[in-house]
């Protein structure tokens, strides 16, 4: 499961759960080596760890260099996913909605290598999505904001039918186009919740990052 700690990558892997002839074998994680935290969502390692503990799941993270090219990303990538087609595995399942030219890419690389891609929630629409993940339980925070796209004041915030009330009009519910990333503390694919707390929030690289913290 590629596992980027947030909303869609664990609600995808419930779903994905559900499926009798779907067996999930581990976590798939890309971490920035120089600051250990997810990249993009800029979660903790310890949380992450937390989380996969969580799920029950064995947690392979794949470290890249910040800044990082695309050739660092697909070979260091490649390398971990060579690993686990040697072992049997032969799918990737994302949490991807409907970006046609990342599944597109995901695709390609996966093919590459003799490996499947399959994607648990694509095409759902996504307001119903969202609402759908706070009705079954799903809890998370948002980690890191595009303040391009929607205020900077919703990090920390948490993704709620109040904070979906709070999106500007034009962003998608569910932050398919990089408005927000989220980190899951409970709920989903989580067997039991994460205690957490709030730290700093900061700008950095052009977006707002909510710290988060063991509590």
């Amino acid at each position: 499961m590629s596992w980027s700690s947030g909303k869609d990558s664990a609600y995808a892997l419930a779903v994905a759960r559900k499926q009798a002839d779907v067996e999930i074998v581990a976590l798939l994680t890309t971490v920035t080596e120089t600051f250990g935290r997810v990249s993009m969502h800029g979660v903790r390692e310890e949380l992450l760890h937390a989380q996969a503990a969580a799920t029950g799941l064995p947690l392979v993270q794949v470290q890249i260099p910040s800044p990082c090219t695309n050739a660092d990303y697909e070979e260091r990538m490649s390398a971990a996913l060579a690993g686990a087609l040697s072992s049997g595995v032969d799918t990737v399942l994302f949490g991807d909605l409907f970006l046609a030219d990342i599944r597109a890419y995901r695709e390609e690389r996966l093919g590459h290598i003799g490996m499947r891609a399959e994607f648990p929630l694509w095409k759902r629409d996504t307001r119903a999505l969202a609402h759908e993940m706070i009705e079954a339980g799903v809890r998370a925070v948002l980690t890191c904001v595009d303040p391009k796209q929607v205020p900077r004041e919703l990090a920390g915030r948490e993704f709620d039918a109040a904070l979906l009330a709070d999106l500007p009009p034009g962003a998608d519910p569910c932050g398919e186009n990089g408005e927000i990333h989220t980190f899951v503390y409970a709920g989903a694919a989580l067997r039991e919740p994460i205690a957490l707390r709030r730290g700093d929030i900061v700008e950095r690289d052009g977006f707002v990052f909510a710290d988060l913290l063991p509590a």
